[in-house]
């Protein structure tokens, strides 16, 4: 009976183990199934060569300005000035890139609030995707605009003009497509 008892006691253990091993197994399972995937990464449009630092005949500068487009320039102009107490500027029609500008000082950067003048406006066309508007894009300084286009044209970095034009501050600027630059609408400006 001792013989048996002991038989029984050990398949027990044995089967115990067994059962204990399984459950670990199928909790580990488990909690990998918890564990979140490796994140996945969004990448853009660039040449090999666009990833290339900025040639030593032209730098980066300071964040000049982020545009936003309005479907009313005196509506969103009033928000700035009366109700958060900001100095704007007055309304500057700007023909050349089909838009009229009101600039919103903010101290260390400004806003560039853009309105359509006109139906061709590049404006015209982001309102009607953008009902409520929107921003539109961002403009970094640069010390050599000239240098600056022929280095990014080197690199196979489109541009929405062949060559900079006058902008609002009445400086050169040229646009960089967002699909090259992290879907975001780029303006370089002299500084």
């Amino acid at each position: 009976m001792a013989r048996v008892l002991k038989a029984a006691v050990a398949t027990v253990a044995v089967a115990a183990a067994a059962a204990g091993a399984a459950a670990a197994e199928s909790a580990v399972g488990f909690f990998s199934r918890l564990q979140p995937s490796a994140p996945k990464l969004r990448t853009f449009s660039t040449s090999q060569s666009s990833l290339q630092a900025a040639s030593p005949v032209w730098n980066l500068g300071r964040l000049n300005h982020v545009a936003i487009a309005v479907p009313d320039l005196e509506k969103a102009t009033a928000f700035y000035k009366n109700v958060l107490g900001a100095r704007v500027s007055e309304a500057v029609p700007v023909p050349e890139h089909g838009v009229s500008v009101v600039f919103v000082n903010l101290g260390n950067t400004k806003m560039e609030l853009l309105h359509p003048l006109g139906n061709d406006s590049p404006i015209a066309g982001f309102l009607q995707r953008n009902k409520a508007g929107g921003m539109h894009h961002i403009c970094i300084e640069v010390d050599d605009i000239n240098a600056a286009v022929m280095d990014l044209k080197e690199k196979k970095i489109r541009s929405l003009s062949e060559e900079a034009k006058i902008g609002a501050h009445g400086k050169p600027v040229i646009f960089l497509h967002p699909k090259d630059c992290g879907g975001v609408l780029v303006e370089l400006e002299q500084a």
